[in-house]
């Protein structure tokens, strides 16, 4: 592939990553269906981990089967796609530790500012899944480029 169009190819990914962040954006801060418009007076915090995992699968006849999905498996899978961006829109991430590192931090950022804006609630379990997500859109990278490497030279010894 020519180098002109890899540069188009990873402006448009980044494009789509700016309008993933932006969505991402929202939905911590200010989407309604997740009660993020209310703004508490007081600080929500778990510091305990998996504390809220615990609590959810306990109460899921109480909170309902949805609710869990969308708070243990939805914050995996919503950096899912942060991790498997990352090493394809920036030459300088290639390795598992610098997607891990930055998972953690992105999941880290937001989380605090959900604190500091007394948004939602900072919780050691969602970043505990956010950065696992990271770590799984990063594995499904390297699944990816391996299938693509051997397409483009034939068999390759792993």
């Amino acid at each position: 592939m020519k180098k002109e169009s890899i540069g188009k190819l990873r402006l448009g990914g980044r494009i789509l990553l700016g309008i993933y962040l932006a969505c991402l954006i929202y939905f911590m801060f200010f989407s309604e269906s997740y009660g993020r418009t209310e703004v508490h007076r007081d600080y929500h915090y778990n510091l305990v981990l998996f504390r809220e995992i615990r609590r959810f699968i306990q109460y899921r006849h109480v909170v309902g089967t949805m609710a869990v999905l969308i708070n243990v498996a939805g914050n995996v899978a919503v950096f899912i796609p942060l991790g498997f961006a990352l090493p394809v829109l920036f030459e300088r991430i290639h390795s598992f530790g610098q997607v891990l590192i930055l998972s953690f931090s992105i999941s880290l950022l937001a989380e605090t500012m959900q604190l500091v804006l007394r948004v939602g609630c900072f919780d050691v379990d969602d970043l505990l899944l956010n950065t696992i997500g990271g770590c799984i859109g990063y594995v499904i990278y390297g699944i990816f480029r391996c299938f693509w490497k051997r397409g483009r030279y034939g068999k390759e010894k792993l």
